[in-house]
């Protein structure tokens, strides 16, 4: 396991931050836009963000590149700004970060079918190769490739991003079968959890499409699957949709009170993704520093020892 990865947990959970697309569409982005080149076209409305999760308590944020390899910006257009978009994104994350918050950069899925995935690996590689090293000149402190739902692509992309030397984060989207305990792809907590790890990942974990409470089982499952530090990020519950958009009904202190389940179950890193914002990960700092009957595996520490890791 990378040092940092094993460094940060040792300290007590760690708190990382919230949404970054529906923090987006709440500034002007349209449905169906493109986020990751507001990194050139409205970076201070990026940067913002960043800022805003750094100031709720967030002590690692992530960057605004989910989306940033090269099939997704080709459907926006920006195929050919690639290296810059994914650079200026762990630019402006850096930024925000200062010298007390790290900076774990996002990579999402490419959009293609595990079909074509597989027909077209190298080029997939290649692809996810191109961003990680993009970030890394950005200033990542780590990688995180999430929400992917075909094991086959999240190897790939670990593989990618651990030519960069970064330690690399790889998380699963669980919400197929009957107890939404599977991938699309009919992959389960445990299989990913060896297979992700034998690819080089360096903390295996979970986020999006499900609330806390119903990602606590896949968070147990995980924990007891991999040694590994267990990250997750549950979505605010589920949304209801009113004119097109997806509105979100949990409110910050009940996503922070189910998020302390997730902490007691061994998650390591702890933030929230779609429907979440910094008054969620204000509520999740609050719940996670307040003394308990039942001791946490442990708190975050404040600023001052945060400037040491």
């Amino acid at each position: 396991m990378n040092n940092l990865l094993a460094k940060l947990p040792a300290r007590g959970v760690v708190l990382t931050d919230g949404a970054w697309g529906t923090e987006m569409q709440a500034r002007g982005l349209p449905i169906g836009g493109c986020p990751d080149a507001w990194n050139i076209e409205r970076p201070e409305c990026v940067e913002a963000i960043a800022k805003a999760y750094v100031e709720a308590g967030s002590q690692v944020i992530l960057t605004n590149t989910f989306g940033a390899n090269h099939y997704v910006l080709r459907g926006h257009g920006y195929d050919d700004r690639v290296q810059t978009i994914n650079r200026r994104g762990a630019e402006i994350s850096r930024r925000a970060a200062g010298s007390g918050v790290k900076v774990f950069a996002s990579v999402g899925p490419t959009g293609q079918s595990p079909a074509d995935v597989s027909a077209m690996a190298t080029a997939v590689y290649e692809a996810f190769m191109e961003q990680a090293r993009s970030l890394a000149d950005g200033g990542a402190d780590a990688i995180v490739v999430e929400t992917m739902s075909d094991l086959n692509e999240a190897k790939l992309a670990v593989r990618a991003a651990k030519t960069t030397g970064l330690p690399v984060v790889a998380c699963m989207l669980y919400i197929a079968g009957r107890q939404a305990d599977r991938t699309l792809t009919a992959v389960t907590p445990e299989q990913a959890a060896a297979e992700l790890a034998n690819a080089g990942a360096d903390a295996i974990g979970t986020n999006c499409g499900i609330g806390a409470e119903a990602m606590l089982p896949i968070c147990v499952r995980l924990r007891a699957a991999t040694a590994l530090p267990v990250w997750i990020k549950p979505n605010a519950g589920l949304p209801d949709v009113v004119d097109g958009r997806a509105v979100y009904r949990t409110t910050p202190e009940q996503f922070a009170t189910s998020a302390l389940a997730l902490v007691r179950s061994g998650a390591a890193f702890i933030g929230g993704c779609c429907g979440t914002d910094p008054h969620f990960i204000e509520a999740l700092a609050r719940a996670v520093r307040t003394p308990h009957p039942d001791p946490l595996p442990g708190s975050p520490t404040g600023r001052e020892d945060e400037q040491e890791i």
